[in-house]
């Protein structure tokens, strides 16, 4: 398939959100699109790694395997998000669709080429990786410090604003969204068992905080209460 830029879901998100007429032409010389099934890998933490690319749909997660054979899920890439490092040849990370995921790939010597000749781009970059660190930031006092129903709230909370942001639009009043990881993924991401997954997710909804439509489908009748059961404030910050 090829989409032009213009007409790219994420258009406004990605990388290239900045990018003028004529950097934009750049970018469509260079871009492919790789599309790959759930569970699929799609490259291997230590493996050479040719591409940079922008997450157009699905998801996919990032993990890091222990000597020992432990591994632990330490990020999620959502549409918009960027893969890969201009400057390193090599994965840091092993990653994974863990929903149907398509990539707009870029080869990344032209991209490391293209970032050096059109500054807008480099920018871009370097706003979203301060992002991701804000982000990281946050989820770190996720994980260290907020309840059980806390960590479930926040991570619906995380979900809903990125739905929201690719819609343009302002989260507000009721939404609904897909869960884009399995309970037992969702409890390897936050820190939990499956069991206080679950149970943590059922007394949301039996509070009214949710609905279900079967296990993925989540409705959240009033964003506002969401948030207040994130233990965060209504920007999305720590509630002091």
């Amino acid at each position: 398939m090829q989409v032009a830029c213009q007409a790219c879901p994420i258009r406004y998100r990605a990388v290239c959100a900045t990018c003028e007429a004529d950097d934009l032409g750049r970018l469509e010389s260079t871009k492919y699109y790789r599309r790959y099934d759930a569970g699929q890998t799609v490259v291997l933490s230590g493996d050479r790694m040719d591409f940079v690319a922008s997450v157009v749909s699905g998801v996919a997660s990032l993990t890091q395997t222990m000597e020992d054979g432990r591994t632990q899920m330490v990020g999620l890439l959502l549409p918009s998000d960027f893969l890969g490092r201009p400057g390193r040849g090599t994965a840091a990370y092993t990653v994974t669709a863990t929903s149907e995921l398509l990539l707009c790939c870029f080869r990344r010597r032209p991209f490391e080429a293209l970032m050096i000749r059109t500054p807008r781009i480099a920018a871009r970059l370097l706003d979203m990786t301060l992002d991701e660190l804000d982000a990281a930031r946050e989820w770190l006092l996720l994980l260290g410090r907020k309840s059980a129903r806390e960590k479930i709230a926040s991570f619906l909370a995380i979900l809903v604003r990125r739905d929201a942001a690719l819609r343009q639009s302002t989260p507000a009043g009721r939404m609904a969204i897909d869960l884009p990881l399995t309970r037992e993924a969702m409890a390897d991401y936050l820190g939990l068992t499956l069991e206080t997954v679950s149970r943590q997710i059922s007394a949301l909804k039996r509070d009214g905080v949710i609905g279900l439509n079967g296990k993925r489908h989540v409705i959240v009748p009033d964003f506002g209460r969401l948030v207040a059961e994130s233990g965060d404030d209504a920007d999305g910050g720590p509630l002091s």
